[in-house]
């Protein structure tokens, strides 16, 4: 949800995008699958996955064989990093995003990283993000020989999940085509969400603070 709304927010700022996404090797799939959806609904010039073999690390509960958490309350959600962070994982990303944006003669990477929600990760602060700048402006060619800057854009840092459901309705983001579920399951040709574990619990948060029904299909009815 947050990627695609961030999508539009640079789409409605005039940028032409191309969109990237990372087979980490995620044990959900259907990841990859809805970022295509995105992309291609979002209007971006280009949607390229790159493999990064993350799951080889281990150590996430997205990559790992680790138990997702369910059922945690929204005191327990923001406090410390939980065990579905990827480690190094936006590092990572970001680092692909701005070899492949130098290749283009891009100047900005947009993130949907957002602080006001998120679950403990440190990599969706500003302080990763404002460091990311410095280092890109350093390491490369561009960046080191020509001067140029890269700016690491995430307009959705200080929003919460209500205002990102809002916004999403404001830009015409179809919604629906989105997954926020680290536990997703496939039956009968459909992917439900969980609606439990702290992604779908803080996503389900926003919508109903938003007074907007979730479009999408969980396993049990999470929304009356």
């Amino acid at each position: 949800m947050d990627s695609a709304v961030t999508l539009a927010e640079a789409r409605a700022r005039g940028f032409d995008c191309f969109a990237l996404s990372m087979d980490y090797g995620q044990r959900h799939k259907t990841e990859l699958e809805r970022a295509k959806a995105v992309a291609l609904a979002g209007g971006a010039v280009k949607h390229q996955v790159i493999q990064v073999g993350l799951s080889e690390l281990g150590g996430s509960a997205l990559t790992d064989d680790i138990d997702v958490p369910k059922d945690r309350d929204e005191d327990h959600i923001g406090q410390g990093v939980p065990v579905t962070y990827v480690p190094a994982r936006n590092t990572v990303f970001l680092s692909i995003a701005l070899g492949w944006a130098e290749v283009l003669g891009a100047r900005h990477l947009f993130i949907g990283a957002n602080q006001v929600d998120y679950s403990g990760y440190p990599d969706c602060r500003p302080e990763f993000l404002r460091a990311f700048e410095a280092l890109a402006d350093k390491a490369t060619a561009v960046g080191a020989e020509e001067g140029a800057h890269f700016k690491v854009e995430a307009p959705l840092l200080d929003l919460s999940k209500a205002q990102i459901v809002q916004r999403a309705a404001e830009l015409g983001v179809d919604l629906s085509i989105t997954i926020t579920c680290y536990d997703p399951v496939d039956r009968d040709r459909v992917t439900y969400s969980c609606g439990h574990c702290d992604a779908c619990i803080l996503r389900l948060k926003g919508f109903a603070e938003a007074g907007v029904t979730d479009p999408i299909p969980y396993l049990e009815e999470q929304q009356s």
